[in-house]
């Protein structure tokens, strides 16, 4: 057993580096800072804080994509274990190590002040007045298309200028969301020897569940299109009760629509509803409204700050709303399109394509 255990130790280390890690001028004397694996976010090793500075010492594997942060904190060191000491200045954000990590650090801070750039546009036109926002929305558009153009083609850029060494590893997992999947294919398909790190192999498999189970969540939700709607009941912010075959199939186009009065983006959307409603309301085109709040309150003061006037329907039972099990529900806004005789015909018409699609209707 003593020689079985041996060998299994020294196999195991095999492939394992040593990795030293300490910080300076570090803020939050007593706190707990820690070393994540990237693949796992989990932590591997811990210290705490004292006197602006702490040291962590271990075995990793070798090359492991591995992060130092604060626990919920919003910035992290990325770093490889490569055997190499790590020193590490939060007063500067500077790491230095290996010629690797030194670069990677360099790549990382210049990536952080890209964001920054695009982040605080955002916000500066957020904090405008509401006025003034519309009148520069068209503009707030364009330059935002632009900003987030320059901080994909920066990432892109250096991914492909170190496109012989790991450091694209650490930013691959912003190329989907920002350049797409077939970006993120594409780059994977080089055969650079990143391209075979664990952590993009982990990210890659992740991704692709992911999408499988987005197609089949969508098509569970798309499978009640061509079918006749499922009936409801549920009572109004009177406390009258409806059924939803009062107005469905009964010879105009009903849009039922999920939302709530915390939902942020059915907020942004209901505009979009309300030009609807007020131009096709008299032509045959009814709107009820299917609340997932809880608070009665919040409900009724939502549907008259949000100029909402047809007709709204909740159980006050937020995510347990009876139309969860029925259609699918889960996340909001949603809505179904269902025509004169009953008939459901769209699923998740927002902004211009529900506008696009009354227009066909009604020509």
């Amino acid at each position: 057993m003593l020689i079985a255990v041996a060998a299994c130790a020294f196999s195991c280390s095999d492939n394992n580096a040593k990795y030293v890690i300490t910080g300076a001028n570090v803020p939050g004397d007593g706190n707990t800072i820690f070393l994540f694996d990237r693949i796992s976010e989990l932590p591997i090793d811990s210290a705490i804080v004292k006197d602006g500075t702490f040291k962590m010492s271990g075995k990793a594997e070798k090359n492991a994509y591995l992060s130092v942060s604060f626990k919920d904190a919003n910035w992290y060191f990325p770093l490889f274990n490569d055997g190499t000491p790590i020193k590490i200045d939060y007063a500067d954000s500077v790491m230095t190590g290996s010629e690797l990590n030194t670069k990677l650090s360099e790549c990382d801070r210049n990536i952080n002040d890209q964001y920054n750039e695009f982040y605080n546009f955002i916000q500066d036109y957020l904090s405008l007045p509401k006025d003034e926002q519309k009148a520069g929305e068209e503009e707030f558009i364009r330059q935002y298309e632009e900003h987030q153009n320059k901080y994909t083609d920066y990432i892109l850029n250096k991914i492909d200028e170190n496109k012989d060494n790991l450091i694209p590893v650490a930013f691959i997992q912003n190329i989907p969301l920002l350049a797409g999947f077939e970006k993120f294919e594409e780059i994977l398909s080089s055969g650079a020897p990143f391209t075979q790190h664990p952590y993009v192999q982990n990210l890659k498999r992740k991704l692709a569940e992911d999408s499988s189970k987005e197609k089949e969540a969508e098509s569970i939700k798309n499978a009640v299109i061509g079918k006749k709607f499922i009936d409801f009941e549920e009572p109004d912010q009177n406390g009258k009760m409806h059924k939803l075959s009062e107005f469905a199939g009964q010879g105009k186009w009903v849009l039922v629509d999920f939302w709530a009065s915390w939902c942020g983006p059915c907020k942004a959307e209901m505009p979009n509803v309300a030009e609807a409603d007020k131009k096709y309301h008299d032509k045959g085109f009814e709107v009820v409204g299917v609340s997932y709040d809880d608070n009665k309150e919040k409900w009724v003061k939502a549907i008259a700050d949000w100029n909402m006037p047809w007709i709204h329907l909740s159980d006050l039972s937020g995510w347990d709303n009876p139309a969860s099990a029925l259609y699918g529900i889960d996340a909001i806004p949603d809505n179904l399109l269902i025509d004169p005789e009953g008939t459901v015909v769209a699923r998740g018409l927002r902004g211009e394509k529900l506008q696009a699609k009354l227009a066909e209707i009604f020509k």
